[in-house]
């Protein structure tokens, strides 16, 4: 559903409130109202109890290629046959690209403090988020150079672009995705990921296929599928046990999630891991 037109914020909060107060009492879904100042928010119905049946799943492996131990995976995507790979930590960030499991092409480092997060291409360029420096940077896709800096007042944290509805999607590490505008980044929608009606919180690392998000859920082994047109989980896959014990200890969680484009199949690892899996979602 759509709000459209402005609202003055005491009676935005008010509207609310009744909302809220009304799903709570017949048990349906709320409608969620975005009470900004400056300028609606076209803002999704959240999925209620009624939603369908959810799928759970878990990884196939069908290869498993090298991963830099060094790396802090905070975003992955395929773009053709060429994966991009952000990576985190202040003094250590950088955005790479080149083939699966191999030595990267091409790398850009980015200086201390900045502290990178996910990315996503669109064509010939691709952005960068970073974490809590509140800039998003314009890249071109191939040779990495730095295109230009656009404020981001929200925390980074996953991006994914879904040119059907030509738009990005957006985490926060809430439960909540944010739509923006692929150019400037403006918010233009916002989306409330619930499981069975509740609110599914610390979403990370995005990948859009489709009309489906899947979302890394921090810090766990665990990923969502979700329908951005209700924001309701379709499906829950368990990506534990890829990493045995004794690699385990000095890496950290599962973050990176990346489909491989023409086929079924991802491309799965995480902070610090030695490997990265290439995998098929199945029944468990």
């Amino acid at each position: 559903m759509t709000v459209r037109g402005s609202w003055p914020m005491a009676r935005c909060a008010r509207m609310r409130a009744l909302q809220a107060l009304t799903a709570a009492v017949l048990g349906g879904s709320a409608l969620l109202i975005s009470c900004t100042a400056d300028s609606p928010v076209r803002t999704q119905a959240a999925a209620g109890s009624a939603a369908g049946p959810v799928e759970q799943l878990r990884v196939r492996v069908l290869d498993v290629l090298n991963h830099d131990p060094k790396a802090y995976t905070q975003g992955l995507e395929m773009a053709g046959r060429t994966l991009y790979e952000g990576t985190g930590m202040a003094g250590e960030s950088s955005i790479r690209r080149g083939p699966p499991g191999r030595r990267p092409a091409v790398r850009a480092n980015l200086s201390a403090p900045l502290f990178g997060e996910g990315v996503t291409v669109l064509g010939r360029t691709l952005w960068q988020l970073t974490f809590r420096d509140h800039i998003a940077i314009e890249r071109d896709a191939g040779t990495l150079a730095e295109l230009r800096r656009l404020p981001y007042p929200a925390e980074g944290w996953g991006v994914c672009h879904q040119p059907g509805r030509g738009r990005l999607v957006t985490s926060d590490g809430s439960a909540r995705l944010t739509l923006r505008d692929p150019r400037t980044l403006a918010p233009t929608g916002e989306l409330l990921v619930t499981l069975r009606g509740r609110p599914v919180p610390r979403l990370n690392e995005l990948e859009c296929v489709g009309d489906r998000v899947y979302a890394n859920v921090w810090p766990s082994d665990r990923i969502v599928r979700v329908d951005t047109g209700t924001g309701a989980v379709t499906a829950q896959i368990d990506a534990s046990g890829l990493l045995p014990s004794k690699e385990r200890r000095p890496a950290e969680v599962l973050n990176g999630i990346a489909a491989i484009p023409g086929t079924d199949e991802f491309l799965l690892t995480g902070k610090w891991w030695p490997k990265m899996f290439r995998v098929v979602f199945v029944a468990r």
